[in-house]
């Protein structure tokens, strides 16, 4: 059907899910890399840069990342589904940071360090060359379920009106204007985009659950 405008919602649903899933895998994109690097650094180091990006982290953690993202957005003018994802990145890399970070401090006394270190090669090659490809596998398992909660996360945010601005359609923004019609008889304006929001965090939460059983070596034969 059609909305109060007369726009189509089926062409708005497929366009939504181009910019959500979008937000979905650059949001994560941007917290994955900084949760690497201060993670890295913290676990590769250890000392007082540890003490120090841990504390940072931990303080990060104490605030509630929705309603933090709410705070950001607000003071953001003229803002666009850019923003929106930058600001979900800066935000949601904490616990990708303390992932690489447990996974450093374990890897980094086994012999493929010492033998790195002993060639002579440089910190940095050690650190995202030797290292970090064998602490990848938790990082992909919480990419997956990061990419089921950007996604939430960003349809709430439209949906409240701290999203990109219309006309741009995303999932949360499509509920937004149906909701108000729905016990006027227009269910299809809530119900399509809402059972995408469903389907999609359902997949990647599934697919995150399939790599983390994948990878745990204790379920391997």
């Amino acid at each position: 059907g059609t909305d109060r405008d007369g726009r189509d919602v089926l062409a708005r649903l497929i366009h939504g899910t181009r910019i959500s899933i979008s937000v979905g895998f650059v949001a994560v994109g941007i917290a994955v890399l900084l949760g690497i690097l201060v993670g890295g650094l913290a676990g590769y180091y250890r000392g007082w840069v540890d003490i120090v990006l841990s504390r940072f982290i931990e303080l990060i953690i104490c605030f509630p990342t929705f309603f933090l993202i709410i705070t950001i957005i607000a003071f953001v003018e003229n803002r666009s589904i850019f923003h929106v994802m930058l600001v979900m990145g800066l935000t949601g890399w904490t616990g990708v940071a303390r992932l690489v970070r447990g996974e450093f401090l374990k890897l980094v006394e086994q012999d493929f360090v010492h033998a790195a270190r002993g060639l002579g090669c440089h910190g940095s090659r050690v650190m995202f060359r030797h290292i970090l490809p064998n602490a990848m596998g938790p990082v992909l398992v919480s990419t997956a379920f990061g990419v089921a909660g950007a996604v939430l996360t960003e349809s709430g945010l439209a949906f409240l009106g701290f999203g990109a601005p219309p006309p741009t359609p995303t999932w949360g923004e499509l509920i937004r204007q149906g909701h108000t019609y729905v016990l006027e008889g227009a269910w299809w304006l809530f119900l399509f985009p809402g059972f995408s929001i469903f389907l999609t965090v359902t997949v990647y939460n599934l697919a995150g659950d399939g790599l983390r059983d994948a990878m745990d070596p204790r379920l391997r034969k």
